[in-house]
């Protein structure tokens, strides 16, 4: 691709952020993938990307990557801001500890690092800012509270932003990931089993983890490419989408959402906790 963009992507050491920074590198754009673990963005370099580390809860850190785009390039187009984990729990046995640390990476993090582009953007008077969000912003899964506060925030956060950068002609653009098999369900499952373990919940918690971790493990979900994708069209697309909703339920479940009885869907997920699968 001639002229290819500059684009700083976050969380490109595996699953959907590897796979779009090798995509986009690919397509000719000039990629700056970073993440803290820079070892398993090596092969990133293969495909023409540079390597960054990156910790989207360190200021220092995240103002030098921002620096080195802009030092090498003089500009940065594209904004992937995809960083980001869950912790499933209880609200009442996830410590608050743990709490503010998911809302500091999925939340904090991606509003920080946006802050640190925004004014190269608008001095360049065009930009493009992709979100990384999710179905889990749009519905509440059970046991998944927290996360799901953090994805409600990524979405408000990105519609008010939206209105803001218009006059500027920078766009804004939410990825919003059905279920996708990578490793994020079965680290979720982990730590809600953890956080479960020894309270009222428990009994609840194991199995709705138990039951998580099999789901993620089949061949039910979408390829994380699938993502990667609609990363690309956000990125390459002369005038993207609000939003991408994209992988295997994303549809339905947010449809179901939309049209049942809150208690209806109250009752369904909460079958997580009672229905053992193999």
């Amino acid at each position: 691709m001639e002229n290819g963009k500059v684009i700083l992507i976050t969380g490109a050491s595996s699953g959907i952020g590897y796979d779009a920074a090798g995509m986009l590198a690919k397509q000719g754009h000039r990629v700056y993938a970073a993440a803290r673990r820079v070892e398993k963005m090596e092969p990133l370099k293969g495909f023409g990307a540079q390597v960054i580390k990156m910790d989207v809860t360190d200021e220092e850190s995240m103002q030098r990557g921002v620096e080195a785009v802009i030092e090498a390039e003089g500009r940065i187009d594209v904004l992937v801001n995809n960083a980001g984990y869950g912790f499933f729990g209880a609200i009442e046995t996830v410590p608050m500890e743990e709490a503010r640390r998911q809302l500091e990476v999925n939340v904090f993090g991606l509003a920080r690092l946006t802050q640190l582009v925004l004014p190269h953007m608008r001095k360049q008077g065009s930009g493009r800012i992709v979100n990384t969000s999710s179905i889990a912003g749009k519905m509440v899964f059970y046991m998944g509270g927290w996360y799901n506060v953090t994805k409600y925030s990524v979405e408000a956060f990105s519609d008010a932003l939206r209105m803001e950068m218009k006059p500027f002609g920078i766009d804004v653009v939410m990825i919003e990931p059905g279920a996708i098999k990578t490793d994020w369900g079965i680290i979720a499952a982990k730590h809600l089993k953890e956080s479960a373990a020894g309270t009222a919940y428990e009994a609840a918690g194991t199995q709705w983890a138990h039951n998580m971790d099999w789901f993620y493990r089949t061949n039910m979900l979408s390829s994380p490419n699938v993502i990667a994708k609609a990363i690309c069209k956000a990125v390459n697309s002369r005038h993207p989408r609000v939003r991408y909703c994209r992988g295997r339920f994303s549809v339905i479940g947010r449809l179901g959402h939309a049209v049942m009885p809150a208690r209806w869907w109250d009752a369904i997920m909460r079958q997580g906790g009672k229905i053992k699968v193999k």
